[in-house]
């Protein structure tokens, strides 16, 4: 197996049995389940599955993945939002990418893929392509229209590259499930990170002061609201159709 290669099964030859899962926010992994969700630890999903809410970022992604992979996990999916950098691509629609771009292509394994895609409903909106990983959040859309022009990649998150880094040192299958959050012309505001709790929750304390200083603004953040219920309306879709692909327990 060369340098970035991740092992690619043929479903004959596999079937997920003990899916790690890493989510970056609490209302991600809130599609996923409804029980205790304590933050930066393993939880368990039964004996096919567990999950990790670790935080935003490449490195609690990789501390989240590496901790999966000591808990028992035979495979290791990056499961959340993601920014459109594809114009095409609107809030609620799933990327389901043949390849994660983290300075170098890494495949998702390939039958997982298939078989997980094969168990949701026509009504949902499915894409494939590039996801590319970024170091930051990106908050214009010229940014992600240059991010779109070099990698050639279709929608962007800040942890599937960390996950599949570890799921090719440690050789085990990894699939990406992300589903659009914000649109190309429309994306979070820089200044709203500053009132936003590592477990992607907002910090009420925070947000007032600004609100009233006009920094992130009311329709800004209902817009945030709206498209932020989208995308978890298709990420529990797929949850609930997909459970045995995501190691959930029934």
């Amino acid at each position: 197996m060369g340098p970035g290669q991740i092992p690619i099964i043929e479903p004959k030859d596999f079937f997920v049995r003990r899916v790690g899962i890493v989510t970056a926010m609490r209302m991600e992994a809130r599609c996923i389940t409804r029980g205790r969700l304590p933050f930066n630890q393993r939880i368990s999903l039964g004996q096919s599955g567990s999950i990790w809410l670790c935080g935003m970022g490449e490195e609690a992604a990789r501390q989240a993945a590496k901790g999966l992979k000591k808990g028992g996990a035979t495979a290791l999916m990056s499961f959340g939002f993601a920014g459109a950098l594809d114009s095409s691509l609107r809030p609620g629609d799933l990327v389901l990418p043949e390849t994660v771009h983290a300075g170098y292509s890494m495949p998702v394994d390939l039958g997982w893929r298939s078989r997980l895609r094969q168990m949701l409903p026509a009504s949902l909106s499915v894409s494939g392509g590039t996801l590319v990983a970024s170091k930051q959040v990106l908050s214009s859309a010229s940014a992600k229209l240059q991010l779109a022009r070099v990698t050639g990649a279709r929608a962007v998150d800040m942890e599937s590259g960390a996950v599949a880094e570890a799921a090719v040192d440690a050789g085990l299958p990894f699939l990406a499930v992300r589903v659009i959050s914000d649109a190309v012309e429309f994306s979070p505001p820089v200044a709203l990170l500053a009132a936003i709790r590592p477990d992607g929750s907002a910090d009420l304390v925070r947000l007032l002061p600004l609100l009233l200083r006009g920094s992130v603004t009311l329709p800004t953040l209902l817009r945030l609201a709206v498209e932020s219920r989208a995308a978890c309306s298709t990420l529990s879709a797929v949850a609930r159709y997909a459970n045995a692909e995501l190691g959930i327990a029934q």
